[in-house]
């Protein structure tokens, strides 16, 4: 590491045209922090991603990674797409796949070199995928595939690891072989993962943001009042457990009309019934 912020963020805004997906967002991303980044869909979590890429352009503020904008910075990052980005049934092999990993330090060369094979073989032990390096990317289950991935972003050695919902479809034990893999990666790589397994908050998170549009943020894994206000319009049970001041239950709804969270659609349908 060379003494700066993995990733800074200050003022940023950004979305697609004329329509701003969230504005005036500052945030950082420190030494081997494992930062959860939640809140609903449509909030603008996939949009800050993609910028922080260098495939969106700020419509204002900046981002620098390690001091650098996207355009160089984003060499130092391994990223995890959603799995229902990545096409299954491509007549591809588990080790190909994370080779593709290694583009950024192949360059123009055709060929893979003994180093890059020796980082994927190295990938794929860490992500517990080298029994698989042979198989067909067709043959394997959602969550042999999700660690495929992992190791494919990991084979470059990345200082920073960004993942869009790794765990959403998996079952609970796929569930926990991912968050295994990523806990140990941690301890030398700074992680920035969307999520919306807000029971994964309390086990390896470190700090919280969460964003619908603006941004709060939480430097412990406890999701704030403000965080339950700009991020669910009815907080679920669960979050009664997670709130830093314990205060997660509401005895009115304050959802919007046209809400179809599943407590307003359940009173919906008391209301129909009666």
């Amino acid at each position: 590491m060379d003494g700066l912020l993995p990733l800074e963020i200050k003022g940023l805004s950004a979305g697609y045209g004329r329509s701003l997906a969230f504005e005036s967002v500052d945030l950082e991303l420190r030494d081997r922090d494992f930062l959860a980044v939640i809140g609903p869909n449509g909030g603008g979590k996939t949009t800050l991603f993609k910028v922080i890429l260098g495939l969106v352009p700020p419509a204002g503020g900046s981002v620098a990674i390690f001091g650098c904008p996207p355009s160089e910075g984003a060499r130092r990052i391994g990223y995890v797409p959603q799995r229902g980005m990545f096409d299954w049934t491509y007549p591809i092999s588990v080790r190909d796949v994370v080779l593709m990993g290694m583009r950024s330090r192949k360059g123009v060369r055709p060929m893979y070199s003994g180093e890059h094979r020796a980082l994927a073989d190295e990938a794929m032990m860490t992500a517990g995928v080298a029994d698989l390096s042979e198989r067909k990317i067709s043959d394997l289950s959602g969550g042999q595939l999700q660690r495929v991935l992992l190791a494919r972003a990991l084979a470059p050695k990345p200082e920073i690891l960004m993942l869009d919902e790794p765990t959403a479809s998996l079952d609970p034990s796929m569930t926990r072989c991912v968050h295994d893999v990523l806990r140990d990666v941690n301890r030398d790589v700074s992680i920035i993962m969307i999520t919306h397994d807000l029971g994964a908050l309390g086990r390896d998170v470190k700090r919280i943001a969460c964003l619908n549009h603006r941004m709060a943020v939480s430097d412990t894994p406890k999701i704030t009042p403000e965080m339950a206000s700009i991020g669910f319009c009815c907080p679920p049970d669960l979050l009664s457990g997670l709130l830093s001041d314990g205060a997660g239950k509401e005895s009115a709804c304050s959802c919007k009309a046209g809400c179809r969270c599943k407590a307003c659609m359940e009173r919906m349908e008391g209301d129909s019934a009666g």
